[in-house]
């Protein structure tokens, strides 16, 4: 081999190298919503997942709301979001990119009201302020509607206060704008208002027969069990709330190593994610392939296939 060769093939060598180390240093966006949501904590936590353990060098990008993340992921300016089932279920066909990786935890949601109120359950909120609309994140208005629905009301009932997300419906009532805020249990926010107003209750939902008409107007949701425990901030007995799956999903031309990889990573480092957001303790590989009417990832597919997830009812 002349030096000539030899520097070519040296020379051939040292761009290969850097070109792995491109492709290895690529940066993944994860769309959240804002600071204090428990979208935002659990993006945090998988983000810092895959990037220590599966090294996907991965970065939460705050937004104002579920109806901009799936935006954004389905225009590949981001490459993962966690959104809530209503919301998908609505917008999907308007965001024809999006693959579901599949439910990452439940979102066990519904109103709070001041302690001090005397309202105890949904029921109670006739003739009061309630937020509404949830512009930035649209799934959160027929699903806030299917809870009053749950509890016997209907808008014709109560005082809208318009809103664009739950943190401004939790900012409105701290700030006396409304009577209530919706939030999901779990979230930093939903802390932070109850010591700033001095204690908080969270408002029970009936079994039944609310929940036939609440069915009518948002799909997907349906009731679970929770309790008085340090997650659940407001409850003072076992009641029911409001629940639906959050889920994880990204867009067509991230790679199904990509998809595997993740799905590999967040498996194997659960306790991880636990450490840095709780409710994700629900989190199961097995869980993720469910019934829904959307379209997974080929990367998800593969992995279910060669664990052998089935897929399950949706509730």
């Amino acid at each position: 081999m002349n030096a000539r060769t030899f520097r070519l093939l040296a020379a051939s060598i040292a761009m290969a190298a850097l070109g792995g180390q491109a492709a290895s240093a690529q940066t993944y966006g994860f769309a959240a919503m804002q600071p204090g949501s428990l979208n935002h904590t659990a993006s945090s936590a998988i983000a810092k997942v895959l990037k220590e353990k599966g090294g996907l060098n991965t970065l939460v990008q705050p937004t104002a709301g579920e109806t901009v993340m799936i935006a954004i992921v389905n225009q590949g300016e981001a490459d993962f979001a966690m959104a809530n089932a209503p919301e998908l279920g609505g917008l999907i066909a308007s965001n024809p990119n999006l693959r579901m990786i599949g439910p990452i935890y439940t979102l066990k949601t519904g109103f709070w009201v001041r302690k001090d109120s005397g309202m105890q359950t949904v029921a109670d909120l006739k003739g009061k302020r309630v937020t509404m609309g949830y512009s930035a994140m649209r799934a959160l208005e027929p699903m806030s509607r299917a809870i009053l629905a749950a509890g016997g009301l209907s808008e014709k009932d109560i005082k809208p206060v318009l809103v664009p997300n739950v943190v401004r419906s939790a900012d409105d009532f701290v700030a006396g704008a409304a009577d209530m805020f919706m939030f999901a249990f779990g979230a930093p926010k939903v802390r932070e208002v109850d010591v700033t107003v001095g204690g908080t209750r969270f408002l029970a939902i009936p079994d039944s027969p609310g929940m036939a008409a609440a069915d009518k107007i948002s799909p997907f949701g349906y009731l679970s069990d929770i309790a008085p425990g340090p997650v659940f901030v407001g409850v003072e007995k076992p009641m029911k709330t409001y629940t639906i799956d959050n889920i994880l999903f990204t867009h067509a031309k991230v790679s199904d190593a990509v998809v595997y990889k993740l799905i590999e990573t967040l498996e194997a480092n659960k306790a991880d994610l636990i450490a840095v957001a709780p409710p994700l303790r629900e989190y199961s590989a097995a869980n993720l392939n469910k019934k829904y009417p959307f379209a997974y990832h080929p990367g998800a597919l593969k992995y279910f296939k060669d664990k052998n997830i089935e897929a399950k009812a949706i509730q």
